[in-house]
């Protein structure tokens, strides 16, 4: 080392005041020097905080479920309004004089269009034209009835979604949860009113859930694929209530031989939610119970992070510890058992007239369009469900006001399945950032702990 003493740098000048004017530029900084860097550093990130704050939650919606299911939503709705343009009268008659007067041609889309969708709002919202607040409510009363077997059913194939199986068995759990309930519905007598519908209740529900479970075992124990057998249960379970129905002494109604049921017992009947004016019924509560403890079990329970944890990745799982065919069986027994509350409510609460083997009315099929469009998620099922409901109830007002046949609300719902099953597409259509691009940045909180530490 060198003897000769270092010459001293020559002070500049510094904008930030006299505190700072001696500072050798050539020299390297010592750790407090970098300690007032790294917190001026921080210090900057701070100021900016705000901003990427607000920027990393609109891409984390952009880039989310949401975002997709509400433009496969606006996407198909999109659709929708172009057959009505191209099916309406009124559009044809004004297009074949377009380029003497075009302004009746748009004044004709405009009233086709809103026409058919003020239509569908009278029809499952509220009628402006009713007479009194309480009329002008009865479509919500039926959109909200509609919704109450999607709600439930969608949540059987949500949470089977979560464990990463395909229940595609609504329509068979449905069919053995109704004939299980209605069977206690007419056929047990004798018992006070609230004990006779819960036992109806819980026979339904164990029946839905026993007839999933037979997939899920089968899955388990064999790897048999749960599309398949939940598919050739649903053949089993149609064909096995028409025997029963069209055999006197089992389900037929005596005396009668049409294939239906005897009408439902009083003590078993599901009552009415806000009285006998409306159709909605108890079933609708406990319909957002379900949606509850959907939530809860996948987001509170151990039982529902295995699920999860299976759907994610089931080799991972089983390294981890998890059961993976008992995981399997159970989730499938849930899920048969809220779609059993489906079968449940229409036996109890639509259909209390008596029912045939038509009950589940499409439901097992749609809920899965239900799931799909909720993204598998307990509030998203019940947003969709609802949405579901509202096109049947506001379907029917549609055509008879309007016109509009009423395929063109199945046009729209089965549009929605296929944006909902083509995120690239929806996500290109409206720009949407995609989930894997979306960037990961140091939050500033984090560095200022790590620096004052």
């Amino acid at each position: 080392m060198s003897d000769t003493p270092k010459r001293s740098p020559e002070p500049t000048e510094n904008p930030l005041g006299d505190e700072h004017e001696h500072v050798d530029a050539t020299a390297e900084p010592g750790p407090a020097e970098e300690l007032e860097q790294e917190r001026a550093r921080v210090a900057a990130l701070s100021t900016d905080e705000p901003d990427d704050r607000w920027q990393d939650a609109f891409r984390r919606i952009a880039s989310g479920g949401w975002a997709v299911s509400l433009g496969a939503i606006l996407l198909a709705v999109i659709a929708g309004s172009l057959m009505i343009i191209v099916t309406d009268e009124g559009v044809q008659e004004a297009a074949g004089y377009f380029f003497s007067r075009p302004g009746d041609t748009f004044a004709a889309v405009g009233q086709a269009v809103g026409g058919a969708y003020s239509a569908l709002f009278q029809g499952s919202v509220y009628n402006f034209r009713a007479d009194s607040f309480a009329a002008g409510i009865r479509p919500l009363t039926q959109t909200l009835n509609n919704a109450t077997p999607l709600i439930a059913a969608g949540l059987g194939v949500a949470i089977a979604f979560k464990a990463g199986l395909l229940n595609i068995g609504g329509q068979g759990q449905m069919l053995m949860a109704a004939t299980a309930a209605g069977w206690i519905g007419f056929g047990v007598t004798g018992l006070p009113f609230p004990l006779h519908l819960l036992l109806a209740i819980v026979a339904g529900m164990l029946a839905g859930g026993l007839w999933a479970g037979i997939a899920g075992l089968l899955k388990a124990r064999t790897g048999a694929h749960e599309v398949i057998v939940t598919i050739m249960l649903n053949y089993i379970a149609y064909y096995l209530l028409s025997y029963f129905l069209a055999t006197p002494g089992l389900m037929q109604a005596p005396g009668s031989g049409n294939p239906r049921t005897p009408p439902m017992q009083e003590s078993a009947i599901l009552p009415p939610l806000l009285g006998d004016q409306y159709s909605l019924h108890w079933g609708f509560v406990l319909a957002l119970i379900a949606v509850a403890v959907v939530w809860w079990i996948l987001n509170r329970s151990a039982v529902g992070f295995s699920y999860r944890a299976v759907g994610e990745n089931a080799r991972a799982a089983r390294v981890a510890g998890i059961d993976v065919p008992r995981a399997t069986v159970s989730v499938m027994l849930v899920a048969g058992a809220l779609v059993g509350l489906a079968g449940v409510s229409q036996v109890l609460g639509t259909s209390t007239t008596g029912f045939g083997a038509d009950i589940d009315a499409g439901i097992g099929f749609d809920a899965i369009t239900v799931a799909l469009l909720g993204n598998s998620n307990p509030i998203g099922v019940l947003g969709a469900g609802i949405l579901f409901g509202a096109f049947k109830a506001g379907g029917s007002a549609m055509q008879a006001a309007e016109g509009i046949p009423i395929e063109i609300v199945l046009v729209v719902q089965s549009l929605i399945v296929l944006f909902i099953a083509a995120p690239p597409l929806v996500r290109a259509i409206f720009h949407l950032p995609q989930p894997s691009r979306t960037p990961k940045k140091r939050r500033p909180r984090a560095a200022a702990k790590e620096v004052s530490a």
